[in-house]
């Protein structure tokens, strides 16, 4: 009896997008007719390399996301660029390298499927370097705005989700026989769901006849969701209301205390966003790529209220360009740009452009790639050079047998920096030897 096959997928809760992603997919392999014969297995593998700063990436994000996004902006700037990138993760890699092995030897992947930036070139990196037989695919969960660490020449496939994001990875370097655009990873019970606004309605057991909002932040519940309610509510009283704060449960219980009516309804972390949104005629969200395809597969009109990071920016153009909603930065543009779309021909015009705007079946046609990929043959890797040595140092370097085995590794590891940069650098420089500062004083008096 041969082995089930096993599909990996490599994933960070840096936000609630990336694991979304790998879910969406999950659930649209489970309804492809292969799909029950597999073996699946969902890993953080930025925590997984247990390096300072990465292994505690989701709460950073978190605050990074919030409290520091002038800091994450500019991380974003300073990183983005194919030779930056390369530098840092050959970096990282060289410390983390074991880590990685292990948690890739635990599973034994037929394919490992990314959906996060960071985890591609550790994936790469180790399948390179101790010669791993597994397909490697990348599935991008950002729209336009793409960071250069998301294009892997590495990986064999890396799916886009819009025309302008494979534009985008070809411009920075991906070959573009491996770019495939295939549509955003948007789980599968949002193109199920085939309720009308009414019946949505009946289920929710709220008003039917009430022009309806909904009001999302993201899994965290960030942004001004508590001024916004409040400044939507005092702009149209008659409207209603599904304020959703994610697992900000401060959040929830602050707009709980404010004993707003009952059509404006509070909600924490929910698993029925498909029906929220098939109750709704029009969704507030931030820019996060997750919620805002799946309004847009679920044939809503949006307003964006903010980009959380230079990453989301895109996506904004991205929506006003087809003319898929509005995008307003204050709260009194937000309320003015929501009452512009409760005019009745408005309303209809946005949604007759969303028919077409986006594929509906993105996670489908990308779980069919991965079953393909799956059946093909793992490329062939000769196994890289050797790594630098002690006999590889300048003598001033080298260790002595009394030395412990971290500050070796250290010591190693610096040198190892020292000659990437080295290759890397357009003018090489080589090994010098400085003069102790004992004999400078010496030699100058002679």
């Amino acid at each position: 009896m041969s082995r089930r096959k096993r599909i990996l997928f490599a994933i960070s809760d840096t936000g609630g997008g990336h694991r979304s992603g790998a879910q969406a997919l999950h659930a649209a392999l489970l309804q492809h007719p292969q799909g029950r014969d597999i073996d699946y297995d969902t890993i953080d593998l930025i925590t997984a390399t247990g390096l300072p700063l990465l292994r505690n990436a989701p709460k950073l994000y978190d605050h990074l996301s919030t409290r520091w996004l002038p800091l994450f902006n500019l991380f974003f700037q300073l990183t983005n660029g194919r030779r930056r990138v390369d530098t840092i993760a050959q970096i990282a890699y060289l410390t983390a390298q074991r880590n990685i092995k292990r948690t890739l030897d635990e599973f034994k992947p037929d394919l490992v499927v990314s959906v996060h930036p960071i985890a591609n070139r550790f994936i790469g990196h180790a399948r390179a370097t101790y010669t791993m037989p597994f397909r490697f695919m990348t599935v991008v969960t950002d729209l336009v705005s793409l960071h250069t660490s998301w294009g892997d020449p590495d990986a064999d496939v890396c799916i886009a989700p819009t025309h302008e994001g494979a534009q985008v990875l070809i411009d920075q370097g991906m070959p573009v026989e491996k770019v495939v655009y295939a549509g955003f990873p948007v789980h599968p019970k949002f193109t199920a769901c085939t309720f009308t606004t009414d019946m949505a309605r009946h289920v929710l057991h709220i008003d039917r006849e009430r022009f309806t909002v909904l009001l999302t932040a993201g899994g965290v519940g960030s942004g001004r969701l508590r001024e916004l309610v409040i400044s939507l509510h005092q702009a149209y009283p008659a409207m209603q209301l599904l304020v959703v704060t994610g697992r900000n449960a401060a959040l929830r219980n602050e707009l709980q205390r404010l004993n707003l009516p009952e059509h404006v309804r509070i909600y924490g972390f929910v698993d029925n966003m498909e029906q929220l949104m098939a109750a709704s005629d029009v969704v507030v969200t931030k820019a996060g790529p997750g919620t805002l395809m799946e309004a847009l597969v679920m044939r809503r009109p949006v307003v964006i209220t903010e980009a959380v990071g230079l990453q989301e920016r895109g996506n904004i153009t991205f929506v006003l360009d087809r003319g898929l909603g509005a995008h307003s930065r204050h709260i009194r543009d937000i309320v003015q740009s929501v009452g512009d779309l409760m005019d009745p021909e408005h309303h209809a015009a946005t949604v007759a452009r969303l028919q077409d705007a986006v594929p509906r079946d993105g996670a489908q046609r990308i779980a069919n790639i991965i079953i393909e990929q799956l059946h093909t043959t793992p490329p062939t890797m000769s196994r890289q050079r050797r790594s630098t040595t002690l006999m590889d140092l300048p003598r001033w370097m080298r260790q002595r047998d009394h030395v412990d085995e971290s500050r070796r590794r250290m010591r190693l590891f610096s040198v190892s920096i020292i000659e990437h940069l080295r290759q890397q650098s357009r003018n090489p420089f080589q090994w010098r030897y400085r003069i102790r500062r004992k004999n400078r004083k010496s030699n100058s008096n002679s």
